[in-house]
């Protein structure tokens, strides 16, 4: 059973798609009017790169989740090759919230989940509201912890 699903937020890659046509709209102009003879895509050869470099970021934001089952939490990350860490939702013991003041106007932030035993942590970036999903996940982990495994009921394998 889903119990909730956490991927990033695009919103910065919204906004970046829209100020980078903005910009290479007005450097074509600008450079359509006052340069005679260069090809009228040659402005344009930046733009692309930055194009290139928000669209790696999208395919990154896609491919990246938090799956929170009944009792376990799995975050998978990659298209061609994949990651993925399962972690027992009762293992879980800090979760905690950054935000930047971009992500704050914007109602995003970075999710970072700390297990005992475990010496890295699984951090997912720029998520929409990321306090909800931290007190969601933590009323998760607690409510299994003091149902405990025994507590028949439906299970995921």
């Amino acid at each position: 059973m889903l119990a909730m699903l956490v991927r990033q937020s695009l919103k910065f890659i919204v906004v970046a798609y829209i100020v980078c046509t903005i910009a290479a709209v007005a450097a074509l102009v600008a450079f359509s009017q006052n340069v005679k003879g260069v090809p009228l895509w040659a402005p344009l050869i930046p733009f692309l790169a930055i194009d290139l470099l928000i669209t790696l970021r999208l395919l990154r934001a896609v491919t990246t989740k938090l799956t929170v089952l009944e009792d376990r939490l799995r975050w998978e990350s990659g298209m061609v090759s994949k990651a993925t860490r399962t972690i027992e939702l009762d293992k879980i013991q800090d979760v905690r919230v950054d935000q930047t003041l971009g992500q704050r106007l914007l109602g995003v932030g970075d999710l970072s989940l700390e297990t005992a035993g475990g010496s890295s942590r699984i951090v997912m970036r720029t998520i929409d509201r990321p306090q909800a999903a931290a007190d969601r996940i933590l009323e998760m982990a607690r409510a299994w912890r003091t149902r405990g495994p025994e507590t028949p009921g439906p299970r995921v394998l």
